[in-house]
């Protein structure tokens, strides 16, 4: 049974003769659709019942199960600092003050890792939750709590979940939320209690979205339908290490390399840095391409839970040690780069002991998510830390020979690995299905009726074994072992010092995450965690592997003391956002392929060099501005030669001339930049767009293409026509800094194949690079004359590139009533694609903005209450509480929040107090 919950001075009235049923439902409904109508009789009393679900925040409430009283401040942002007298009586409360305003959010999260949407949201997400089972994160967050986890953490979890389940006691669903209300005119749902599972299951869909390089395995493996591999190698170029630094510059992996150079041993792994050039490839064929392009549209309907299911991925964060500032202790920035989500990912508050001890030992501020305990990035009053996407390789696709009896592994035949799941789907019947699974991993291609098909009638090469049943494709992550990344949360929480702070660290294995570190004692750091596989010689993990081969499997992970760190660097600073972690010559073990290219990473380095220079000295401020740096650094490269092009359209040489003098800065109202960002996407779409296989393009783009077969393009000038089969924020050429990297590496092939593109109607052909850019200026002005007009005075970035925060469930998929309650917008941005100001868009596309810096921080390790946040939306979940995205208009404005932590300075900013009772 729940804990009971008891309201005393300050709580809601009593809800007594509480109607019940569909009756009560219905005319919450129609009393919503009352307010937006401006009814006035409608709007007094909807609003009567949007409100039933706001959170109390004053006065006192009874819990049963503390052990002693808690007190709950809110800051004028509603953003919670919990005090308790007790680890339990600590997180009880913060499970509490959760759900009170997120608890929809946290229950659809839950029945997401699950496979369990359609409990909630009917028939239309039963393929969603099919995949989502065959990956049994549900399954590994069971295993991970039972097996993995320590016994505080356990106990943490249980408090957790104790009181998030106070919340819910006695409580409808209108009375939690509005989306409750608006489901319940279609469904009977109600939910359930809170588990510990439920909240260590979210680790997993973090882990999901961060996974590494699995889209560009899939991509490449694709784009072997068209290009060959050469082509292919050019648009997947070499990192620049001469010109974007590696996060290590000095570290402990001098030392390992030493050692590994002397031996002349081999890492199974080598140090490849482009594409990779697996010899899978030739032995898996067109089975492969075929099962790869239904496989992606599998992936593509998965919910994004915290990323953009792996695209565009990417993060800010670095530190600053106190030479180089004016108050002489570090400062650390962080601001993470995810999907833009309402509410937002994060959730913003501080967990005190009011005295530090062993019964009560955490005192911790900063973001963690709804349904989860601790604090995941922030400061405590030791230490801080931020985090980036390490972009590791930790997740392999093979290709599986399958029989009726099993699948096929060195020359034998394996019985697979089978569990049936049931899926209850709202409003319709159960369904069952069997989940297969390899030595491999599951059966990603057993979901999709389709891909069993193109597995039974793909060709293959002959190196290939005979088809037999058919082909299969399986997926190795390490997130489906199970780890103990939950226990480094609260390690992370109460670590004071660099020792205690790299222990802590060692725990967080999966997602693999770049972690940056600063202390009060003046020093600062860098370490890479996590659970990394090493592979044979014959795999770098670039391209999906034949999964009936042994010498293919992965060999072992590499020792969490041979991953790289750095301490105290002379050059007093570390930057990371998603760039090589170390030098390709300076370390035995293959991390990744596929880096980001360093774009944002050098950018940073060279706004804090330029600070320094002199004797300069940064200050927090200087921090915030870094982080708002519109510079394009594409811009930089293109602008001198678009400018030496000849023109003879008026209109387009006046479009031309606003590139002229332009700082390259990306600002809201820069006419430039919005010019500028059309041409580099036509660019970008006549060279290499239009060249790509559907599977890649835009939904509905359709192109006359050369015919191929399963040999490759026929010769014979047949066209047919091909439209494009992704998503607009998922396409290809998406604009981000590795095309940054392989349009600056063909402009020294001026007259490279790539830089050809046919005639279209009255816009010439190109057949060198500066005809291919002629092209794009034209095509530029015209389109940005059909989207914005045909006066470029009137042009500007931000009526391009605009935000809309959408509700993730109601607010995506709803009656566009609901969409209108739920959801808010537009805000028009600055910034743009790889740039530090990561206000990102997808070139293939459209200009909308598709991520985010989902928060930012800044923190002071002087003086911590000087220190600086912001979040992208608000504290709340409820669509009409005055903390639903009160934070938004400052977050797109560049400002930063005071971030209050010691006592004085959280009493001085509150504005409600709540007392929990026991």
């Amino acid at each position: 049974m729940p804990p009971n919950t008891t309201a005393t001075s300050g709580d809601k009235p009593g809800k007594s003769g509480r109607k019940k049923g569909r009756k009560a439902r219905l005319i919450v409904l129609v009393l919503v659709l009352a307010v937006i109508g401006g009814i006035a009789f409608g709007a007094y009393w909807s609003i009567s019942t949007v409100r039933a679900s706001f959170p109390q925040t004053k006065g006192s409430i009874t819990l049963q199960g503390l052990s002693g009283p808690v007190t709950v401040k809110r800051d004028g942002n509603g953003i919670p600092q919990i005090y308790a007298s007790t680890d339990a009586d600590l997180f009880m409360a913060q499970g509490y003050v959760q759900a009170q305003d997120r608890f929809y959010e946290m229950d659809v999260r839950r029945h997401m890792t699950a496979g369990r949407l359609s409990e909630m949201f009917g028939k239309g997400q039963v393929k969603n939750d099919e995949f989502l089972r065959t990956l049994g994160w549900d399954r590994v967050a069971k295993e991970e709590y039972d097996t993995k986890l320590s016994d505080s953490t356990k106990k943490y979890l249980q408090a957790y979940s104790k009181g998030v389940n106070a919340y819910l006691a006695g409580k409808d669903g209108k009375d939690i939320s509005l989306e409750y209300a608006a489901l319940g005119f279609t469904n009977d749902y109600k939910p359930e209690q809170w588990t510990p599972v439920d909240s260590v299951s979210w680790l997993k869909a973090m882990a999901w979205d961060l996974r590494g390089n699995m889209q560009d395995e899939i991509d490449r493996a694709l784009m072997t339908s068209r290009l060959g591999p050469q082509q292919i190698k050019d648009l997947y170029p070499d990192y620049p290490y001469s010109r974007n630094k590696a996060i290590v510059q000095e570290g402990q992996y001098d030392e390992l390399t030493r050692t590994f150079q002397q031996s002349g041993a081999t890492s199974g792994s080598g140090t490849t840095t482009g594409t990779g050039s697996s010899s899978a490839s030739s032995s898996t064929g067109s089975a492969l391409t075929s099962q790869l392009a239904g496989l992606y549209n599998v992936l593509d309907d998965v919910p994004t839970a915290v990323g953009v299911n792996g695209q565009g991925i990417g993060s800010n964060s670095w530190v600053v040690g106190g030479e180089y500032t004016i108050t002489g202790k570090p400062l650390l920035a962080n601001d993470p780069h995810l999907s833009a989500s309402l509410p937002s990912v994060w959730y913003q508050m501080g967990l005190h002991c009011t005295t530090v001890s062993s019964k009560c030992q955490y005192d911790v501020t900063g973001y963690t998510f709804a349904g989860m305990p601790g604090v995941v990035i922030g400061h405590n009053a030791d230490i801080a830390w931020g985090m980036t996407n390490s972009g590791v390789d930790v997740t392999d696709l093979y290709l599986e020979k399958l029989s009726g009896d099993g699948y096929l592994y060195d020359g034998k035949t394996r019985p697979f690995t089978s569990r049936e799941e049931t899926i209850k789907v709202a409003g319709g019947a159960s369904k069952k299905i069997v989940v297969r699974e390899t030595n491999n991993g599951p059966l990603l291609s057993d979901r999709d009726d389709e891909l069993v098909q193109v597995g039974k009638k793909a060709s293959v090469d002959t190196a290939a074994p005979d088809r037999g049943d058919g082909y299969g494709i399986a997926l190795r992550w390490t997130a489906l072992d199970p780890g103990t990344t939950m226990d480094a949360v609260f390690a992370l929480d109460k670590a004071s010092d660099w020792s205690e702070f790299r222990d802590a660290a060692a725990k967080f294995d999966v997602p693999s995450q770049n972690l940056v570190y600063a202390d009060t004692k003046n020093h600062i750091g860098y370490t890479l965690p996590g659970k990394i596989p090493t592979r044979s010689s014959a795999d770098d993990g670039s391209i999906p592997a034949p999964g009936w081969d042994s010498k293919y499997k992965w060999t072992g992970y590499i020792k969490q003391d041979e991953l790289p760190y750095e301490y105290d660097p002379k050059s007093g600073y570390i930057v990371t956002a998603n760039q090589a972690v170390v030098d390709k010559d300076k370390y035995p073990y293959t991390l990744t392929t596929d880096w980001g290219y360093g774009t944002r990473s050098q950018r940073i380095t060279d706004l804090i060099e330029s600070k320094i220079k002199d004797g300069g000295k940064i200050s927090t401020d200087d921090m915030r501005q870094m982080q708002l740096d519109n510079s394009s650094e594409i811009a930089k490269l293109l602008v001198p030669k678009l400018l030496k092009i000849n023109l003879d359209d008026k209109d387009v040489r006046e479009a031309q001339k606003l590139l002229e003098g332009w700082d390259y800065t990306q600002d809201s109202d820069s006419a430039a930049a919005a010019y500028f960002n059309a041409v580099w996407r036509n660019i970008l779409k006549l060279a290499f767009g239009n060249k790509l296989p559907k599977e890649l393009r835009v939904k509905g783009q359709c192109l006359w293409v050369d015919k191929i077969d399963s040999t490759g393009p026929v010769d014979d000038d047949t066209k047919v026509r091909e439209c494009g089969e992704r998503d607009a924020d998922q396409a290809q050429p998406d604009g981000g800094d590795r095309w940054f990297e392989v349009v600056r590496t063909l402009m020294e092939k001026p007259d490279s194949d790539w830089w050809k593109t046919p005639a279209s109607g009255t816009r010439p052909k190109a057949d060198t690079m500066d005809q291919l850019f002629r092209r794009a200026l034209i095509d530029a002005r015209w389109e940005l004359t059909a989207k914005l007009g045909k006066d470029i005075d009137t042009w500007s970035w931000g009526r391009l590139h605009r935000l809309f925060l959408k509700n993730q469930t109601l607010g995506t998929d709803g009656p566009s009533i609901l969409k209108y309650v739920l959801n808010r917008g537009p805000w028009k941005l600055s910034g743009g694609e790889a740039t530090v100001n990561a206000t990102g868009w997808n070139a293939a596309g459209g200009y909308g903005v598709v991520w985010v810096p989902s928060m930012r921080m800044v923190v002071n390790l002087d003086d911590l209450d000087k220190s600086k946040w912001i979040n992208l939306t608000g504290a709340s979940g409820h669509a009409f509480n005055s903390h639903y995205t009160d934070q938004t208009g400052k977050w797109a404005a560049g400002e930063l929040l005071p971030w209050s932590f010691s006592d004085k300075a959280v009493d001085k900013s509150t504005s409600d107090t709540l007392v929990l009772k026991p």
